[in-house]
């Protein structure tokens, strides 16, 4: 399962808080850049397709995926990364719905790979109760404990 690959991999960072949305995308992908997964520019070419685009990255209120276009600059293998923010980061001050503690960040190399982890995530994220407990996660522990339970 997703939860345990990301300690396996330990593609995870739990932290109190991000100084605003541009600090949590780069702190997303940090335990991605620490195994060469991804570089440090990938994270700039996300904060410049949200600058763009808008706050695409959240998909529902408080679980944001950062990500760029497949094949992105700064990406070298295709991995998902979990961060837990304690705070909320806001992508819009104006909309309350756009606000995120829990980032899934995508790197996209390999495009059988990445289908297959989108699929992983798809379940996870529709899974009410195993999203509702991932707000409550405090350290790689407890991504076991919820592999164990909703594997």
């Amino acid at each position: 399962m997703l939860l345990k690959t990301f300690v396996d991999e330990k593609h995870y960072l739990f932290a109190e808080k991000a100084e605003d949305w541009r600090d949590a995308v780069r702190m997303s992908c940090l335990s991605l850049e620490a195994d060469g997964t991804l570089d440090a520019s990938y994270a700039d070419e996300i904060i410049a397709c949200v600058e763009k685009h808008g706050p695409y990255i959240v998909l529902v209120p408080g679980i944001a995926l950062p990500h760029s276009m497949e094949g992105a600059k700064g990406v070298f293998k295709t991995a998902i990364g979990f961060m837990k923010l304690e705070e909320p980061v806001s992508f819009d001050d104006s909309d309350p719905d756009k606000s995120a503690t829990v980032f899934f960040t995508l790197a996209s190399q390999d495009h059988e790979a990445h289908l297959a982890n989108m699929q992983q995530l798809f379940t996870m994220l529709t899974n009410d109760d195993l999203v509702e407990e991932l707000f409550l996660v405090e350290g790689p522990e407890d991504l076991l404990r919820l592999a164990e339970k909703y594997g």
